[in-house]
Order: C-alpha cells, then structure tokens, then sequence
C-alpha cells in the first residue's frame, strides 16, 4: 500500500479521485474537498462520511489547511469544450476557475498534482502547459472503458522527459486496452456502434424519445438502445463506462435520474486517474 498523506481535491464534484486513489492502492490521511453542487456533495457524504467539505474554491485559504501531498482537480470545462459555441476559453466565467488552482499549487507547494480538462484550442492547452510547467498525458477513455472520452492530464506523477528548450512532458504510458465494447455494458437491449459517445454533464437518462432527440441522434451526439422501445442509457450503464462502482450514485435516495446523469457526466472515469495513481 503506497500513503499519500493529505488530499485536496478542487471541484470535487462527486469525489471520483477518492474512488481512485482506492482503486489504485494509494492510501491518504485526510481527503479535503471543494465543491458547492448539492447533489454532488450528497454522493460524496453517502459514500466516503469522513470527507472534509471545503466549500467554494475561491474562499479557501491556504493557512487554513494542513501539508497538501495530492492536489488534484478537473477546473471546469465548459468554456473550452466544443459543445459551447462562444467558447471564451480561460476568460471564461466558469474555465477561468483554472487560476484558483495554480493559486492554491502555488500556495500550498504539494509534491504531487494532477489536473484534468478536456480537448481545448492550441493557446489554452499551451498555456496551461507553461503555466503548471509540463505537457500532459491525453487518454482515451476508450482504453479502458466502452466510453469515447479523450482527456488531457498535467501531472508530475510518473516518468518525464525534456525537450531541447527544457520542456518537460508526463511520460506516463498508456492504459492497456481493455477492449470493452458498448454491448458489454448495457442491461438489455441493442446498440448499432461499438463505443459510446462522450457522457455530458447534459445528458438524459430518463428522457423521452422524441424528435429532437433522433436529431440530436443523426447528428451523432447522442446513443440510442433499441430495446423493446427506444430508450437513453441507464444510471447503471452510465456508471460502467464511467467505471464508478455500481451504486455509487444510483443508490443514493432523493436525487433525480436526470441530475445522477449530470454529475455522472461531470465526474472522471475512473480507471484512468487511477492508471495515473499507480505511478505514484
């Protein structure tokens, strides 16, 4: 069992850094975390009692905690994901909580972070880099789940190199191909595509079919079952190719199917942060 000492966790959302860390055998004294979306703390509580809420990011202060070893987070995406037309990207209300995490890096000196986005334009992703000092690893969580999901992860966990200019880069491998396909992971039904799409904070679990749906669907934004009738994926089938333990959320009593998909959506697929862990 590897220890970790003390954790924090920005934009916690449901804690899957917590199920990683498990998962991945790395043991810590205390997992800190900021979140402010009800239901995301609600899940987080249900499942780990003893993690310690910190509330709104901006808020926390650096004297008020104790040596941070992991600081780890995913800042908010929606300002650089292509799903959003005026895409502001670090201007953005939301993306530019990024600057609350180099903040508290900074402040708080961890050996060892990890940040997580999405696929950005060349200016983002280039100043990130340059501003935590390394390029990142980007996975697929294709490898390892049967999710399409291409992520981008800046860490100092794991081998590294340097370019010419002094550059470093995560050298962190791949995970290996797991080869698990859509079919694997549903209840019932057919599926006409091997991988599922990208699972949105947006997406439906208990939506009607109806037009605008088979829109969104010959567009090629979203899966369809065919099972005795047209249906969205499961709560259940949602946490497999996100590869959360089953009843991790689906379990928790008083939140709707729609906002257990959106925080499903919201949170990380597992099995690749804690690929990223076992370098630890």
């Amino acid at each position: 069992m590897k220890k970790i000492g003390n954790v924090l966790s920005l934009f916690d959302g449901m804690s899957c850094g917590q199920i990683a860390l498990n998962r991945a055998g790395v043991e810590y004294e205390n997992y800190y975390a900021s979140e402010i979306k009800k239901h995301a703390i609600k899940v987080t509580q249900y499942n780990y009692p003893n993690t310690i809420q910190f509330g709104d990011v901006t808020k926390i202060k650096s004297a008020d905690l104790p040596q941070i070893n992991l600081l780890i987070g995913g800042s908010p995406c929606q300002d650089f994901s292509q799903a959003n037309k005026e895409r502001k990207g670090l201007h953005g209300t939301k993306s530019s909580l990024f600057f609350e995490y180099v903040r508290l890096l900074k402040e708080l000196k961890p050996k060892y972070f990890l940040l997580e986005n999405v696929v950005m334009d060349d200016y983002s992703y280039q100043f990130i880099s340059e501003t935590l000092g390394t390029y990142p690893v980007n996975i697929n969580s294709s490898l390892v789940s049967a999710q399409l999901r291409q992520r981008s992860y800046w860490t100092n966990i794991g081998a590294e190199s340097f370019d010419l200019f002094g550059n470093r880069y995560c050298m962190i491998p791949q995970p290996k191909d797991k080869k698990i396909k859509l079919q694997d992971i549903l209840e019932s039904g057919k599926i006409d595509r091997e991988k599922s799409l990208c699972i949105l904070a947006r997406y439906k679990t208990s939506a009607p079919i109806i037009n605008k749906y088979e829109k969104r669907y010959k567009m090629g934004m979203l899966q369809i079952v065919y099972d005795k009738e047209q249906r969205l994926l499961t709560t259940k089938e949602i946490e497999r190719l996100q590869t959360v333990p089953e009843g991790y959320v689906d379990n928790i009593l008083g939140v709707s199917e729609n906002m257990k998909a959106n925080l499903l959506g919201d949170g990380w697929t597992v099995d690749v942060i804690a690929h990223i862990f076992s370098f630890i």
